[in-house]
C-alpha cells in the first residue's frame, strides 16, 4: 500500500454541480435561479433578516429591560468552602492568591465571601465585598475580615 493508491470512502463524495454549461447539461438557461426577480440577477445579497418585505422576527418581538453598564459582577464564595479549603491546605489566611491557586476563582475576578455554610477555623478573610451574614459568621469563631 502506498499514497498513490489512496480513495475516498465510496459514497463520500459526489460530483461538482456544474451550472451555466448550455442547455445539454440540465443546468443550463436560468442555471438555477428560475425566472426574473432580484434573486435570479447578478450581484444579488440580502440582508441579514430580511423576510421578503414581512416585518422582520427582531422587529416584531417586544424589548423589556436593559444591561447595566455600571454592574459589579462579583464571583461568589460561601463561607463553607473556605472551612473546607482551610481544612483541607491548613490555612490561617485565605485571600484571592489562594482561591486562584485553588481553581475556584480566575485572576480577573472580584470575590464576595457569602454566609452559606458552617465555619469553624479561624480566618483572616481577604475579598474585596462580604455579606453581612459571611462577616458574623468569620468573626463569630474570632477571625477577620480585610475588605480589599
Amino acid at each position: 500500500m502506498d499514497l498513490s493508491s489512496l480513495k475516498p470512502a465510496a459514497g463520500s463524495t459526489h460530483r461538482e454541480k456544474r451550472i451555466g454549461r448550455g442547455q445539454g447539461s440540465g443546468k443550463g438557461g436560468t442555471s438555477t435561479r428560475g425566472h426574473k426577480g432580484a434573486k435570479s440577477r447578478s450581484g444579488y445579497k440580502s440582508k441579514i433578516g430580511f423576510e421578503g418585505g414581512q416585518m422582520p422576527l427582531q422587529r416584531r418581538v417586544p424589548k423589556f429591560g436593559f444591561k447595566n453598564i455600571n454592574r459589579v459582577e462579583y464571583k461568589a464564595i460561601n463561607v463553607g468552602m473556605l472551612q473546607a479549603l482551610a481544612e483541607r491546605d491548613n490555612l490561617t489566611v485565605i485571600d484571592r492568591d489562594v482561591l486562584i491557586q485553588a481553581g475556584l476563582m480566575s485572576k480577573n475576578d472580584l470575590l464576595k465571601v457569602l454566609g452559606d455554610g458552617a465555619l469553624t477555623a479561624k480566618l483572616e478573610v481577604k475579598a474585596d465585598a462580604f455579606s453581612t451574614k459571611a462577616v458574623a459568621a468569620i468573626e463569630a469563631v474570632g477571625g477577620t475580615v480585610v475588605k480589599l
